[in-house]
């Protein structure tokens, strides 16, 4: 329909189509109109004042049958619509187009990295985070036509895991070996403490460390390869869960030997130099610090590694595009990243982009897998689907154990994720679980509620709905819900264009809370208007389910 007020002023004023369609307005209120045409614009142009450009044009244009009216309010031109018309070829398009509907093809090739989850260390729910918002990303590129390579960069040697395989050594080596993230994250926390305690043990630590770089040590080879292993393991079942899944895995392991080859590199060409026995870049003139690249043992740090990695990222692929899903506390380090890849004339600089995300934090300050003072996911999944099951349980007492147990996580998986998406990137999140496991409000479960009910109506109800039956008198809310749903398109694109998920996920909310509003003013089964809105449930249901997919929220059909 907007497309059809564009066609009907491009006759009377000198503006390209596209500029007129990015002039057109959605007034604040249906009583002013359907669409609105501002005319300051063409104030200039046509040397007149805008109010009077407005009066003019209303004169000019004539009314078809899907423009009930034009009126003038100053300087704006306010389009009527035909109510029936809009909504019926609203509705028309989402049912022949379906998941189609909103898409567009840009037909480039990128790379998202993100999660980023380290081995021998806890994942907890300040990782679900970047890996919600990551995999969010994908879904919404792949929207828009783009090839996107989903990539984890994990870390699986250096300091941490040779403080995991110290103390595991020292401390636990009775203990079996266990594929429980609860276990390997309080294995690093003991590690941890005793360190602090005792600082002499950094020396142990250390050589441990040597140890695991040179790959001399058989014995030491072979736990790290099987606490790697447990790990890695660990991590694939929160994956799934998550509803994620990775095309490449990159692991600083296999980065080593490249990033001590770039290190000489940038000694040979100056732009990097010995201090005190280490080697560094000094970036203070860009006021970005100083970057060290080898420690003073010659251990390769994971700046060193970072390099290696870029360079080996187009050595795989050809890429367009190529993003960090990266925590904010890491700004200043993509920074340092993007300067030296720009100092060696590294010709794929400028497609680099950081997508900065802000922390989660608790109640009573920030989590850290070092002390132990975090929420694990494997506690916080287990919490939230058991809140979940006790919710289904009283709607469906006879339900079987498999299918409690599957639409459970479903339910949590929607609560968690959508919980950390809502909110724009780069805003920092006090996780509060009480709010997180509401069942009311702008959370998870009631967008996955909001489906099942539309899907409950669809289920009751005895006819099969025509597209090309008359269209009787319309109620507010019919109006209002189609034409939310026809906002999905530009709502996709302003969340593809703006790399942020919190858009659709607003949207999410917002259209959910406007059905609820239609179901309870508007009754759907043996009404007189029954076929019209059986049509529009219909379509809720294509969009809400479009819109959460993009999150990366799968649906249930009950609750």
């Amino acid at each position: 329909m907007k497309q059809l007020i564009v066609d009907l002023l491009k006759k009377e004023i000198k503006l390209k189509p596209e500029e007129i369609q990015n002039l057109i307005e959605i007034p604040p209120s249906s009583e002013m109109g359907d669409y609105a045409f501002p005319c300051f614009s063409l104030s200039k142009i046509l040397k007149k004042n805008p109010n009077q450009i407005a009066q003019d044009l209303k004169s000019k244009i004539k009314l078809s049958k899907e423009i009930e009216k034009i009126e003038t309010k100053g300087a704006y031109l306010n389009f009527f619509v035909n109510k029936n018309i809009l909504c019926e070829k609203i509705l028309k398009d989402i049912l022949a187009k379906k998941d189609n509907y909103g898409k567009k093809e840009y037909k480039l090739k990128g790379m998202i990295e993100f999660s980023q989850a380290n081995t021998h260390k806890a994942f907890h729910v300040g990782h679900i985070r970047g890996t919600s918002l990551g995999e969010s990303l994908a879904r919404i590129a792949e929207f828009f036509g783009e090839k996107v390579i989903r990539a984890n960069y994990q870390g699986d040697t250096g300091m941490h895991v040779a403080k995991w395989l110290w103390c595991y050594k020292k401390y636990h080596s009775k203990e079996k070996l266990k594929n429980d993230e609860s276990w390997i994250a309080s294995i690093y926390v003991d590690a941890i403490k005793k360190i602090t305690n005792n600082p002499e043990f950094q020396k142990e630590v250390d050589e441990l460390n040597k140890k695991l770089e040179d790959k001399k040590d058989k014995s030491l080879n072979e736990l790290w390869k099987k606490t790697r292993k447990i790990s890695l393991e660990s991590f694939e079942k929160i994956y799934f869960q998550l509803n994620t899944h990775f095309d490449k895995y990159y692991f600083e392991s296999q980065l080593e030997k490249e990033g001590k080859k770039i290190v000489n590199e940038l000694l040979r060409k100056g732009i990097a130099k010995k201090s005190e026995g280490a080697v560094i870049v000094d970036l203070e003139k860009y006021n970005f610090g100083v970057w060290v690249l080898l420690r003073s043992d010659g251990t390769v740090l994971y700046p060193a590694k970072e390099l290696a990695l870029a360079k080996k990222k187009f050595k795989d692929y050809s890429l367009d595009w190529s993003f960090y899903v990266v925590g904010n506390e890491q700004d200043l380090h993509i920074k340092q990243l993007l300067k030296i890849l720009e100092l060696m004339k590294f010709k794929k600089k400028d497609i680099f982009y950081h997508i900065s995300y802000g922390m989660v934090r608790l109640p009573t300050g920030k989590m850290s897998s070092r002390t132990g003072d975090n929420i694990l996911y494997s506690d916080f999944i287990k919490e939230v689907t058991d809140h979940a099951k006790q919710n289904i349980k009283q709607r469906f007492p006879q339900i079987s154990q498999i299918e409690l147990d599957k639409r459970a996580l479903t339910i949590a998986i929607s609560a968690i994720k959508y919980s950390m998406l809502k909110q724009s990137p780069n805003k920092n999140i006090i996780f509060q679980k009480q709010e997180a496991l509401n069942f009311e409000g702008d959370t998870g479960p009631y967008l996955l509620y909001s489906y099942a009910r539309a899907s409950s109506i669809i289920r009751k109800s005895k006819i099969s709905p025509k597209t090309n039956k008359k269209i009787s008198k319309l109620e507010n809310k019919e109006t209002e819900l189609c034409k939310k749903l026809s906002d999905f398109s530009k709502i996709a694109e302003s969340s593809y264009k703006n790399l942020n998920p919190a858009i659709i996920a607003n949207y999410s909310y917002q259209l959910s809370k406007l059905f609820n509003e239609f179901y309870h003013e508007c009754p759907v089964i043996n009404s007189e208007n029954e076929n019209f809105r059986i049509l529009l449930v219909q379509c809720f249901r294509i969009i809400l389910k479009n819109s959460l997919k993009l999150l990366g929220i799968n649906v249930v059909e009950r609750m």
